[in-house]
């Protein structure tokens, strides 16, 4: 227990020493002054916790110290006790309280007594002083633990808005996914669509040519019918190139590089190219017509410069220049190219541009800025890939508001592959008629087809039967009908021509079987592999030659 500060205030020392003798055994601090000026002095500079004052005092007396000191802030409360050593009356008693004694010991002192009044006022003083200390560190424990709690308030706060920014992130990263996979779907239904379309125009188109064809043949010797045919005929072949391509693009061949001439690749799409961007759009080219040759799948580089240009197209919404340029690539090329010699292709527009950041990401497969609904983000990735599976890289540089230019860095073909020149067909013979007549079944479920094609075989010298479906042609043998030849459809309701041919086999190893197809390419899962094979559309002369071949035993693809 620490001990306090007791102040003893009296003008005769000898009764500050009886006070000290009395009050020593309380083991406090006694503090003796013999004025009040004295006693002012000690007030100042110590925290005095009990206060004893004679009320007779010669300079002032104990009543005007007593009024004094409680003027002072420090000291309102502070106990003091009078000490009198004459009988005061009951209005001085009154006098003493109202200036701010809390008591009165009266002379001649009791000790016990005297002692036991100021132990309970310095117990109060320093319970009192305990309980402000403990008021003082419980409003700072109040304090820290509400800063605390803002703190995690505040923390919370941040936890809920990264949390919410988290969702909504989320939540548009899943839009867009499913934005994504709904624009792969819908391209993956549009492979599908394209292709039935393509094979469906086919089988039109091999009616159309053939009867065409066969009319030409039997028309008067008349310059304007003629040309009309022609014309119609010619019309009728570039309608089968387009469906060439279309059926090309919704297979997705394998690449097949081989050394091509961009030079004339280009005059062969530059039409094609014209026709996608507009007519507000002006295609300008810088390609020399002795440019090497580069090894690559010409179906695949056309493909490339379609989405180059409709990419350019969307970025000159108000019309201006796409710029073709091609030359040998001397300049520094991209890291990660082998060694060799490439051709630097550019596709450059006047257009909006990119900038860095969606530069970074352009090559990347479903990113687009065009919104959902005007875009896949599968154009530049695949000429990514192009360049990429085909030995080569690609570079892409934009600026915002100047343009953006698509450099493809693609390998010249003599430094890697020794391509072999095509050999030239022979010229074309006037068709023979046959040492004989022909039973021929034709099975295809278009009419078209069947009397196109049937109308062809009538005109060379052969009998055709006609059959509209795989189980009517099987029906045909199992009557006990024959022939020396048949000339099935490949796909077709219920049964397809491969898996008709499949059943012929088992019962007929040595009958010629001709599959033919308007799809680009078939399916090597219905034993096809080494059969004769036809696409359509076709004319009268490849038709001629797939039967000699599948009549003199040479099975290769028609």
């Amino acid at each position: 227990m620490n001990p306090v500060n007791i102040l003893l205030v009296d003008d005769q020392p000898a009764k500050l020493l009886s006070y000290e003798v009395i009050l020593e055994e309380l083991e406090e601090n006694l503090i003796k002054a013999q004025s009040a000026r004295e006693a002012f002095e000690h007030l100042l500079r110590t925290e005095i916790a009990v206060i004893l004052v004679d009320v007779c005092m010669p300079e002032q007396d104990g009543f005007e110290l007593v009024s004094m000191i409680r003027q002072h802030p420090r000291y309102q409360n502070t106990p003091i006790i009078f000490v009198s050593a004459v009988m005061l009356a009951e209005p001085d008693r009154l006098r003493g309280y109202a200036v701010g004694a809390v008591d009165y010991v009266s002379v001649p002192i009791v000790p016990e007594v005297l002692r036991a009044k100021v132990r309970v006022f310095a117990d109060l003083y320093r319970k009192t002083r305990e309980l402000e200390r403990l008021n003082v560190e419980l409003e700072a424990r109040v304090h820290q633990r509400t800063a605390e709690l803002e703190a995690s308030a505040a923390q919370l706060r941040e936890l809920n808005e990264e949390l919410e920014h988290r969702i909504d992130q989320r939540t548009r990263e899943r839009e867009e996914a499913l934005a994504q996979l709904f624009e792969a779907q819908k391209l993956d239904t549009i492979g599908h669509l394209t292709g039935g379309v393509a094979h469906d125009f086919n089988n039109l188109l091999m009616a159309v040519l053939g009867s065409l064809n066969l009319l030409k043949k039997r028309l008067p010797a008349d310059e304007r019918s003629e040309r009309l045919v022609t014309n119609a005929i010619q019309a009728a072949e570039r309608g089968t190139a387009l469906t060439q391509r279309l059926l090309a693009f919704a297979r997705r061949q394998e690449l097949k590089p081989q050394a091509v001439d961009f030079f004339r690749l280009f005059e062969n799409v530059e039409d094609l190219l014209a026709k996608a961007v507009g007519p507000r759009i002006e295609i300008r080219k810088s390609i020399p017509a002795d440019l090497a040759p580069l090894l690559v799948d010409s179906n695949q580089l056309e493909l490339a410069l379609l989405n180059l240009f409709v990419n350019a197209r969307d970025a000159l919404e108000s019309g201006g220049a796409v710029t073709v340029a091609a030359a040998a690539a001397e300049d520094a090329r991209p890291t990660g190219l082998a060694g060799g010699n490439y051709i630097r292709i550019s596709v450059s527009d006047d257009g909006e541009g990119m900038d860095e950041a969606t530069v970074s990401r352009a090559a990347e497969p479903f990113f687009t800025t065009k919104g959902v609904g005007k875009g896949t983000g599968l154009g530049l990735s695949m000429v990514h890939g192009l360049a990429a599976q085909s030995g080569g890289s690609i570079q892409i540089s934009s600026v915002r508001g100047k343009g953006t230019t698509v450099s493809l860095w693609l390998p010249v073909a003599e430094t890697f592959v020794k391509v072999q020149p095509p050999v030239e067909p022979p010229a074309t013979e006037p068709l023979k008629p046959a040492s004989r007549p022909l039973a021929i079944l034709v099975v295809d479920d278009d009419a078209l087809v069947r009397t196109g094609t049937v109308a062809m075989l009538e005109d060379l010298g052969h009998l055709p039967q006609e059959a509209s479906s795989a189980s009517q042609a099987l029906e045909f043998f199992a009557d006990g009908q024959g022939c020396d030849l048949v000339i099935t459809d490949h796909a077709m309701p219920g049964m397809t021509g491969a898996e008709l041919a499949r059943h012929l086999r088992s019962s007929f190893p040595g009958l010629p079987i001709i599959l033919a197809s308007g799809y680009a390419e078939f399916s090597e899962d219905h034993g096809v592999g080494r059969m004769l094979r036809m696409k359509k559309p076709f004319t009268q002369e490849q038709l001629q030659a797939a039967m000699d071949q599948a009549i003199s035993g040479k099975v290769v693809a028609a």
